[in-house]
């Protein structure tokens, strides 16, 4: 079927980690016609299930589900006395006299890969890594649309060599985790605008747009310049059915403050409205362990910030176009999306 079978709106919702992107908001956006994606990299399988479950219960219609390809680490214990002192400044201002070291450092993607194939959605994403010819075959094998996260035209060749279906192409603007699996993520700064066409002329199989979209009028500029359908995550975070903390939706709709690159809360660069913890660790970010243990390492010190609505300590993803999202039901806003594209 191809992705245009996918939807009816070329707007695919961004995947959002962190459980902010419930299955009321990906059935709501799919029942509206745009594609409904949920994020399981953090997710165990049993409810990656449970939550594809509720999903169908509330709707019919094609949707996604996104994961990180990653393997589980094995820091040694020098690594993780340093990474906890490089943690010090943060976790002593919450009174603490010490970091809790997790039990995990991360889900077994192998194991949610079995599910995935179990569960049979329309199409999966996948990003921080590329998958093994015979995963993308299995997944074909399963009715499954493979599509790859990508940052560089190399990225987007890799992927298309592998047999996916479709990429998402992912600018600079973008909030959440950068993808970027091909050389140095720092090096990978490509704007939208100049990715998005220079990924679509390098590769046959369709496009997907992501970064600083947040309109109709973004949309038709992703698809003027090449692009089959937009993705779409900041804008979807302050709908009704996205399980936001209050405390970082009021910072986004504040409109205040700027989005920066850090990879001090994950060790993987990602963007952000900036905050305490990024300017605190910025002398320091370049040292921190790579995803996913420093991302396990900082849970708790998000967690007690989340419970305290602290939001200097906390990590809160958005795109640099955050100011502009637009706080409604997440089925209104795909009707406005339709409609701003018509006009």
């Amino acid at each position: 079927m191809g992705i245009d079978g996918l939807f009816q709106v070329p707007v695919v919702q961004g995947p959002m980690a962190g459980g902010a992107c419930t299955p009321e908001l990906v059935a709501t956006v799919s029942e509206a016609g745009a594609l409904g994606a949920l994020p399981c990299s953090l997710l165990a399988p049993a409810t990656i299930a449970q939550q594809v479950a509720r999903i169908r219960s509330l709707s019919e219609r094609p949707f996604l589900l996104n994961f990180f390809i990653q393997s589980k680490p094995e820091p040694s214990r020098a690594e993780l006395e340093g990474a906890v002192e490089l943690l010090r400044p943060v976790w002593e201002s919450l009174g603490w006299d010490g970091l809790p070291v997790p039990a995990a450092w991360c889900e077994d993607f192998a194991a949610q890969f079995e599910m995935l194939l179990n569960l049979r959605p329309a199409a999966a994403s996948f990003t921080f890594g590329i998958l093994e010819g015979v995963q993308v075959e299995r997944l074909h094998g399963a009715g499954i649309q493979v599509i790859g996260t990508v940052t560089t035209v190399e990225e987007a060749l890799a992927w298309e060599a592998i047999g996916a279906d479709a990429v998402v192409a992912s600018g600079i603007e973008a909030g959440g985790h950068r993808g970027t699996f091909i050389g140095r993520q720092e090096d990978a700064v490509l704007s939208g605008p100049e990715l998005w066409p220079a990924v679509a002329a390098a590769v046959k199989i369709p496009v997907i747009a992501a970064g600083g979209i947040m309109s109709g009028a973004d949309i038709k500029r992703a698809l003027a310049l090449g692009a089959r359908a937009v993705q779409m995550g900041t804008a979807f975070l302050v709908t009704d059915e996205a399980a936001l903390h209050p405390a970082y939706k009021a910072r986004l709709l504040s409109g205040e403050g700027r989005t920066r690159l850090t990879r001090s809360f994950s060790g993987r660069y990602a963007r952000g409205l900036e905050n305490r913890f990024m300017r605190q660790m910025q002398a320091v970010e370049a040292l921190v362990p790579p995803y996913p243990v420093q991302n396990a390492l900082t849970a708790s010190i998000r967690a007690a910030a989340a419970k305290q609505g602290d939001t200097e300590l906390m990590s809160m993803w958005a795109g640099t176009e955050f100011a502009r999202a637009r706080p409604m039901p997440a089925g209104k806003l795909v009707q406005l999306l339709a409609s701003e594209l018509q006009t």
